[in-house]
């Protein structure tokens, strides 16, 4: 009666390795399975803030263009008649044209180019920042999907198990063997392993539809390839920071914005310069022609532009501190993740390498004293609970593992592309 129970541990012990199956083979051979890069590529391309993140520096790139161009002319076409006061003067048509043409001044242009030029790569850090972020979210809900398939795949493994002792444990009351509470007791088992497996059903979808909301682009139904326990590579300390100090987007724009700053404080002091405009007046009537030539000078007299040069004067303060808090935040994540990362993979190596062959070596025993009558149920199903609540907190390592390494990615920035 009791033979089949030595595969309780293959059941048992199918969830912790080994890609994440699907439940459904039919399922499995309909729905399209996309891989973390596909999801990514997808992400990119179809993603609506990533576009708008493009459109933003399109725009950036047209305010350097403005900032480039030249005053144009601006002409002044009068016409009238003149008219007699006294006697022998002519009468007849009167017009007058007048030209002025402003000259840029050369180091309010190379201010003015500087300042959109820094605007345009704050706006490349902004889309590269989004982008990492939209990414980084993306793998987190990949890995919590392939999370919650390992859990449903447990818990119905879980519930196969159940069901199984459920009619051993049936058979063997009904012959005398064992007492009725040894049936009450399965059949708690039994339900709580279907609650747990509705409840991984239900945890599974949520994390689907958290998926599918990050790429749009998604059918309604799909699957996903990888796998849980493959860790991605982590460099070294000292070579995390180097690559976050280079790379990082937030860093870089807090950079682009010092260097905005320092060019408009540029800006605002050769605005304090005379602006020169070169002119030309012509006056017509029936009688003369006059033109004159000249240079019109706008003399800084009574606005030295006090207020704007002490304003971005502030503002050039402040991204400077914002560059230094910046630096410091990034550096305290990168000390803080990577040591997430080293905790997360010790309780996987301890889950892998020790409890859980332990609690194997447990279940074992448990299995063969129940079997041969030296036990009762409760000492196996005591067992099997912590068998089970090892194999569960193992995924969920695995899992944290895996959120540490995304982060130490996104820290590092280099899985973004470069924003031209």
């Amino acid at each position: 009666m009791f033979k089949k129970f030595g595969l309780t541990l293959m059941v048992l012990g199918a969830a912790i390795h080994g890609p994440v199956a699907l439940a459904d083979p039919v399922a499995a051979a309909a729905a399209p399975r996309y891989s973390l890069t596909a999801l990514r590529d997808l992400a990119r391309t179809t993603h609506p803030s990533v576009q708008a993140a493009r459109a933003l520096i399109e725009a950036g790139r047209a305010q350097v263009v403005t900032a480039g161009a030249y005053p144009n002319p601006e002409i002044e076409f009068l016409s009238g008649r003149t008219r007699a006061r006294t006697n022998g003067v002519a009468t007849g048509a009167a017009q007058t044209l007048e030209l002025t043409q402003r000259i840029d001044n050369p180091w309010q242009r190379e201010a003015r180019l500087g300042v959109a030029s820094s605007g345009l790569e704050v706006r490349r850090a902004d889309a590269r920042s989004l982008e990492l972020d939209l990414l980084t979210r993306l793998d987190q809900r990949f890995y919590e999907l392939l999370r919650r398939q390992a859990e449903l795949r447990a818990t119905k493994e879980d519930l196969a198990l159940a069901e199984q002792i459920r009619a051993r444990v049936a058979v063997r009351v009904e012959t005398g063997e064992a007492p009725r509470y040894e049936l009450i007791k399965s059949d708690t088992e039994l339900l709580n392993a279907q609650k747990n497996a509705n409840s991984a059903a239900l945890r599974l979808a949520q994390a689907r539809a958290a998926l599918r909301g990050l790429v749009g682009s998604l059918p309604a139904e799909f699957e996903v390839e990888g796998e849980l326990s493959a860790p991605r590579a982590v460099p070294t300390l000292d070579e995390l920071r180097a690559q976050a100090m280079a790379r990082n987007p937030d860093l870089l724009r807090a950079r682009a914005e010092l260097a905005r700053a320092e060019r408009q404080l540029e800006l605002e002091r050769a605005r304090r310069h005379p602006d020169v405009a070169l002119r030309v007046v012509e006056d017509r009537d029936v009688e003369i022609r006059d033109s004159r030539y000249g240079v019109t000078l706008t003399i800084p007299l009574w606005d030295r532009r006090q207020g704007p040069v002490a304003e971005a004067n502030a503002l050039l303060m402040k991204s400077r501190n914002d560059l230094a808090n910046q630096e410091l935040l990034l550096l305290q994540s990168i000390e803080s993740t990577y040591r997430q990362f080293e905790i997360a993979g010790a309780q996987v190596n301890a889950l892998e390498n020790g409890i859980l062959r332990q609690a194997e070596a447990a279940l074992k025993v448990a299995e063969s004293a129940y079997r041969f009558g030296e036990r009762g149920i409760l000492d196996y199903l005591d067992a099997q609970r912590v068998f089970r609540a090892a194999r569960n907190e193992l995924i969920a390592a695995r899992y944290e593992l895996q959120l540490a390494s995304i982060e130490i990615e996104r820290l590092r920035a280099l899985n973004i592309e470069e924003m031209k």
